[in-house]
């Protein structure tokens, strides 16, 4: 029997789900720019007029759960990617908020059946204003009767 996506969709999109504070320590969003092979001085120099974490970083930052604790199981999870949209910069020295929610479920069929796409979306914030999404998704290929 296939997952219906549009109930999926109804009950579990756009709900927080977990939240998460991120002290963002120096050191690390230094260390991130360095092992990235960032040059700019505002992502590794901490002296720096504009020193900020590179864009990327709130990518490496992880909420306590990937999926509601309810969520269906129904089928084996691979990593499908990620995307990462930053507004304003992420200031060492700071601390975040980080907003967990579905963001999006789709299916698609191909040649080995169909596959359901998950979204998970960290909305970060600081004290003043929305700073970044990181967007993690997940390829389920949904099982079939009988396997």
């Amino acid at each position: 029997m296939e997952t219906d996506i549009e109930e999926l969709r109804a009950k579990y999109l756009k709900k927080d789900f977990d939240v998460k504070e991120f002290p963002i320590i120096a050191e690390k969003t230094i260390r991130f720019a360095e092992l990235c092979g960032e040059t700019a001085d505002r992502f590794l120099d901490p002296n720096h007029k504009d020193f900020q974490a590179s864009p990327t970083f709130v990518g490496s930052l992880a909420g306590s759960r990937l999926l509601p604790s309810d969520f269906p199981r129904f089928g084996i999870g691979m990593d499908a990617g990620k995307g990462i949209e930053c507004f304003s910069p992420v200031i060492p020295g700071s601390v975040l908020t980080g907003k967990t929610h579905l963001h999006d479920i789709y299916a698609k069929t191909g040649r080995s059946g169909r596959m359901i796409f998950i979204i998970t979306r960290i909305e970060f914030y600081n004290s003043e204003r929305h700073l970044a999404n990181s967007d993690s998704r997940i390829v389920i290929a949904e099982k079939q009767n009988g396997r």
